[in-house]
């Protein structure tokens, strides 16, 4: 199921687009903005997998916008305008439509949009064998994983409430393999960073989000992973 949220500054084409939504199978438009610092303010809070996007808005364009939640949501951008399709696909979003909008055009960009909702659902929820059993765990609320200093085959995992949970028996190999790639990193041989849970880094260095005693946990990137991170940090 589809469920978006429409920003466009213009009401009418607000309308012309809810209208098609309305047409379309497997989509619900939750809510719709004509105001992207409203937009920006409620978002967070809204329950929706999708945003549409338009980009040609007055004080924030929809580029900027999606810079501000990418990551959080799938965009499909709107607008009437072909030159801004190279910075829009830049930001990795789904789909780039343009204006006027065929209903035809928005099915493909909402098939799209489903296909990679669905396939990062099916990486978010993993299923491992932990101290207390069996455990369903998302993997966004990953915050830090590290070797257990008890048994090295273990992992210590921690979440971002500070919930700390022991992975049995379990190599960083097959770990990584399980968890999205593009939102884990491997920092050195006992360490494992969410990408979300990263404050600074240097070449030697990550300082994290997270806390200790009176600072933020520091991780010293390994030798080996340097060049990985860098890449995935697109240095």
């Amino acid at each position: 199921m589809i469920k978006c949220v429409i920003l466009d500054d213009e009401l009418l084409a607000i309308s012309y687009l809810k209208l098609l939504c309305e047409q379309i199978d497997d989509v619900e438009v939750v809510k719709a903005f004509n105001d992207p610092k409203v937009f920006l303010s409620e978002i967070d809070t809204l329950d929706c997998n999708l945003c549409v996007l338009d980009i040609e808005m007055p004080g924030m364009t929809g580029l900027q916008v999606a810079e501000l939640i990418s990551g959080s949501k799938k965009i499909i951008f709107t607008t009437a305008y072909k030159e801004y399709a190279a910075e829009a696909f830049d930001l990795n979003v789904v789909d780039y439509v343009r204006k006027p909008i065929r209903k035809e055009r928005l099915i493909q960009a909402f098939e799209k949009a489903k296909e990679q909702i669905s396939t990062s659902r099916k990486k978010t929820f993993i299923e491992w064998n932990t101290n207390i059993g069996k455990t369903v765990i998302l993997a966004e609320q990953i915050a830090y994983i590290k070797t257990s200093e008890i048994d090295s085959r273990d992992k210590d995992i921690i979440l971002n409430d500070g919930t700390m949970i022991v992975l049995k028996n379990l190599n960083f190999k097959n770990l990584l393999e399980m968890l999205p790639a593009k939102d884990f990193a491997q920092v050195n041989k006992k360490e494992i960073i969410s990408l979300s849970s990263i404050k600074v880094f240097t070449t030697n260095e990550i300082i994290t989000t997270l806390p200790e005693g009176e600072h933020f946990l520091k991780l010293q990137i390994g030798e080996a992973y340097k060049s990985s991170l860098m890449e995935l940090f697109g240095k």
